[in-house]
């Protein structure tokens, strides 16, 4: 039997935040950038740290992938101009974009500064604007393409982070609006909502990685096993492939069941780790 070709081969990605923050684990931007390159994709590593977008490119190249790294600010529209001519000059066109920019800061409405409310809808909205601004126009001369918006369970459910919970509240409405205004020009666009999943970034605010928290973490969900970048990876890898031809405008939540049950119900579970630790 001949071996099946990868679920995205021969396509152009592009992945903003496809470095990852120091630490253990890997972050969404990574596993995603990896997956695809795994499936058969060429993939343009895209961060404002470009040193962390090199650590992937290097493990894409050990296997045997293609990549390439770009630095830039994707909050400024110059730089997702660029980003984008610099896939087109590597591989051609860009098939598929992934818009993985995110940085979360706890705070009501009453605290939150006005500086901190623009800067979390400059890092987690105005990059989806602008990076698809951008790659549209490329995905419509191609005939087509598929736009996935890395989105969190915070757009759905509080969590005393507002600023960012608006933000990717704004993402959900975006991914809706473009695929509709966009789907009779071939493009899909979806979103994922991870949930609870340990990532670098997450382990690095202080506490985070604590063993009782990491198993609050998982109890908190209904299959009780902890998530990672990975997960959200073959989530990502699978609505950007012809796989999905025929989803668009959805928002999959990749949370282990964490949004389909009320705390109320997972109190047993939460209060039997919380025992064990005293």
């Amino acid at each position: 039997m001949a071996e099946r070709a990868g679920r995205v081969e021969g396509k152009a990605a592009i992945v903003t935040g496809a470095g990852s923050t120091p630490g253990p684990g890997v972050g969404t931007g990574k596993a995603i950038a990896i997956a695809l390159a795994r499936e058969g994709a060429s993939v343009l590593l895209v961060d404002l740290y470009p040193e962390r977008a090199e650590e992937t490119r290097a493990i894409i190249e050990a296997e045997g992938g293609k990549a390439q790294v770009f630095g830039g600010d994707v909050t400024r529209s110059a730089d997702c101009a660029a980003m984008v001519a610099e896939a087109v000059s590597a591989f051609g066109t860009v098939d598929i974009l992934v818009n993985n920019i995110g940085r979360a800061t706890v705070g009501t409405v009453v605290d939150t500064t006005e500086e901190a409310w623009d800067q979390a809808l400059a890092i987690n909205l105005r990059t989806v604007f602008l990076a698809c601004k951008h790659t549209v126009p490329v995905m419509i001369a191609n005939g087509g393409g598929a736009i996935l918006n890395v989105n969190s369970i915070s757009a759905l459910r509080g969590d005393g982070t507002i600023a960012y919970s608006a933000a990717k509240g704004g993402m959900l409405a975006m991914t809706t609006d473009m695929a509709y205004s966009h789907g009779r020009d071939g493009i899909r666009v979806n979103a994922v909502a991870p949930g609870h999943i340990t990532t670098p970034m997450v382990l690095s605010v202080p506490g985070q990685g604590d063993d009782m928290v990491t198993r609050l973490r998982n109890e908190a969900s209904l299959l009780g096993t902890p998530g990672t970048g990975w997960d959200v990876a073959s989530a990502a890898v699978f609505l950007t492939s012809d796989d999905a031809r025929w989803i668009t405008g959805v928002t999959l939540p990749v949370d282990a069941g964490v949004l389909s049950v009320t705390p109320l119900l997972m109190a047993g579970r939460l209060r039997g780790v919380s025992d064990e630790k005293s």
